[in-house]
Formats: C-alpha cells, sequence, structure tokens
C-alpha cells in the first residue's frame, strides 16, 4: 500500500481553503457593489437582492474558484474526478438555485410596482396574477433541466439512455397517466395567466362561496370567503367549471334592497329618504341612484332599491345600511304602510226597492226609518 503523500495533501488542502477564502472576498466586493448600485436605483432592490440572492452567490463563487485551480493540484486521478464530478454538480445545483432566487426578486419589484391593495387595480392585478404563474412553471422548469444535466454527467446515466428509449413508449403511457391531474393543472395554469380568467385579489363565486382570489400557484387556488375560511380548488377547476368573476374588468359593483310594502305606501317620500341616505354615506360612488317600484302582488308591492358602490365589500355595507335606514324611516312615518294581512270584512252596501221606488241600504243608519 502506498504511502500519504501528507506535506502534498497539507499543501493542496491549504491551496483549496485559500481559494474559498478567495471565492468568499470576491462575492463580498461583487454583493457590495451590486447592493451599492441597488442603493442608487431603488432601496427595495438592495434590500431583495440581500435576501434572495445572497446564499446562492455564496455557494456559487467558491466553487467557480475551486474549479479555476483543481488542474493545478497534484491530486490522484480518482480523487480528482470525484471532487471535479462533485463540484460540477453543485455548481448546477447553485446556477439553479440563483436563477430562481432571482425571478424572486423580480416578483419584489413587481409587487412594490403594481400594488393590489389600492382603487382601480385591474392592471396590477393581471401583471401579478401572469408573473406569479410563469415564475411557478419557470422554477419547475428550471429544476427539471438541472435535474437532467445533472444526470448527464454520471456515466451510468448515459448507459441507461439506451433501456429508457427503447421502453419509452410504455414509460411514456404509463408517466401520461399518473401524472394526468399535475399536467392538466399546469396546463390550466397557463390558461389562466394568458386568458385572464381570474387574477389576484379578483372576487368571485366558486363552488357556491364567495371570496377573494388570494393565491395563485401551478396546481390550486387559494380562495379567502367572506369569515376568513381559505377553499382550495384545483386550478383546473377555472378552466372547466362555470364560476362568477365579480372584478374581472372593474372593481364597481351595482347594490340592490328589497322591501315590501303595503299598497298605501307613498313612493316619492321613499324615494327622497333614499337618496338621503346614499348622499351621507362614504360607502356610495355616486353613479347610481334609482328607487323604483319592481313588483306588486295580491299581499304588498316591491320596491328596489339600486345603488353603486366602488367595490364588493363596500356593495355588501352600503346594502345593509341602505335597508337598515329605510325600515327604520317608514317604521317612525309610516307605520301603517308596513306589510300586514287584511282581514277585515267591507261595508255590506246592498240596496232594496221599497214600495215608495226609492233605494235603500239594507244596512245602516236609514233602516229603521220607515
Amino acid at each position: 500500500m502506498p504511502s500519504i503523500d501528507w506535506p502534498n495533501v497539507a499543501i493542496n488542502v491549504g491551496v483549496a481553503v485559500s481559494v474559498i477564502v478567495a471565492g468568499l472576498i470576491v462575492h463580498s466586493f461583487v454583493f457590495f457593489a451590486l447592493k451599492q448600485i441597488a442603493v442608487r436605483g431603488h432601496r427595495l432592490l438592495d434590500d431583495s437582492l440581500t435576501r434572495h440572492c445572497a446564499a446562492p452567490l455564496r455557494l456559487i463563487f467558491p466553487l467557480l474558484a475551486l474549479d479555476v485551480v483543481m488542474p493545478s493540484l497534484k491530486l490522484h486521478p480518482m480523487i480528482e474526478d470525484l471532487v471535479e464530478h462533485v463540484i460540477a454538480l453543485l455548481l448546477i445545483a447553485s446556477v439553479a438555485w440563483l436563477i430562481t432566487r432571482a425571478m424572486l426578486v423580480v416578483e419584489d419589484m413587481l409587487v412594490q410596482r403594481f400594488r393590489i391593495d389600492v382603487p382601480d387595480n385591474l392592471r396590477a392585478r393581471r401583471v401579478r396574477t401572469q408573473f406569479e404563474v410563469f415564475r411557478r412553471v419557470a422554477s419547475i422548469a428550471v429544476f427539471v433541466i438541472a435535474l437532467g444535466i445533472a444526470l448527464t454527467t454520471f456515466k451510468w446515466a448515459s448507459m441507461l439512455g439506451d433501456t429508457v428509449l427503447a421502453s419509452a413508449g410504455i414509460l411514456g403511457l404509463a408517466a401520461s397517466l399518473t401524472a394526468r391531474p399535475t399536467i392538466e393543472n399546469l396546463v390550466a395554469g397557463l390558461q389562466i395567466a394568458l386568458s385572464d380568467a381570474i387574477w389576484l385579489d379578483d372576487v368571485v363565486i366558486a363552488n357556491g362561496e364567495w371570496g377573494r382570489i388570494e393565491e395563485i400557484t401551478t396546481t390550486y387556488v387559494v380562495l379567502c370567503t367572506w369569515d376568513l375560511r381559505r377553499v382550495i380548488l384545483p386550478i383546473s377547476y377555472f378552466i372547466q367549471t362555470p364560476f362568477e368573476n365579480w372584478t374581472r374588468k372593474s372593481a364597481d359593483l351595482l347594490a340592490y334592497v328589497y322591501l315590501y310594502l303595503d299598497y298605501t305606501m307613498p313612493i316619492e317620500p321613499l324615494r327622497l329618504e333614499f337618496s338621503r341616505i346614499l348622499t351621507s354615506s362614504p360607502l356610495w360612488d355616486k353613479k347610481v341612484n334609482v328607487l323604483q317600484v319592481s313588483d306588486a302582488n295580491e299581499h304588498a308591492i316591491q320596491v328596489r332599491a339600486l345603488m353603486s358602490a366602488p367595490d364588493s365589500t363596500s356593495a355588501w355595507d352600503l346594502r345593509c345600511e341602505v335597508r337598515e335606514k329605510l325600515l327604520e324611516f317608514v317604521q317612525k312615518k309610516y307605520p301603517e304602510c308596513l306589510p300586514r294581512s287584511r282581514n277585515e270584512l267591507p261595508e255590506i252596501h246592498a240596496r232594496v226597492a221599497p214600495e215608495d221606488g226609492t233605494l235603500r241600504p239594507l244596512t245602516g243608519a236609514g233602516e229603521n226609518d220607515h
């Protein structure tokens, strides 16, 4: 058994450690320069670069430095091949890691540039939704490509290639059947991003639930309901199933309130009170103000108060406010006009022809007048 050349091992270890330290120093200088450029341009970019890209860059620079000095190190051929192979795998993984983290930096900039917590945010929600879907799909693509490149560095992978190609038909069929839901959801995610069927923060009614689109992934959509429940729906649901989108073109909505009143209710005072309620409410966007008798049956009349609001939340609150105040107005000013059931019998006015030929009521004050 050959003796170990410890002096050579010590030199190689020292060189490797020195190179790693040098790579970290270069990383510090490069990252410091990037941060200075980012600070001059945008403070958020500085924070985002530090948060997302510092770790993968800290791994890439030492690996590149080691890869450069490897030919100059006096190593056993087997050890040298093993070390170079490990460096290559780590570089592939770190570059893929850096690409996915860089997309998060772009997403942070888009979040700052296109805010969805402001009025008139249709374009912002569209851009944010499309980029989030594309980022998730791209992250999957980067992972698959990196894995494929890493496998090509193994000799057994190339030897296995002929066998895999020979049975590609069977494997392809099995994969398509097994991964069909995943593939459908992935394609549905791309369709969602391209067709603009739903965006982030959209108000929708899906699967019988009212809520806002909180998150869109490559496989599912998170719907936050009005009572803060989270309904998880497969993203293919929004391609295959009809649903209501209340903010497809604009956030403003028409809200309505129905009142059922007696036929004796005067409409004009109610209409004036309705206008007064809307004028004094900050929830009304001053676009629609209509009160009409929309129906009538044998029991009561139906009065519809139609109004507009800037968004669905305001529309709901405005409906409740108008309904309460109109009912209070009728109760105080016209309590007799609330719906009621009439059981009283009308007075009988049947008339008879007495001997003198005059018509008199069968009942009443003159029935004893002979």
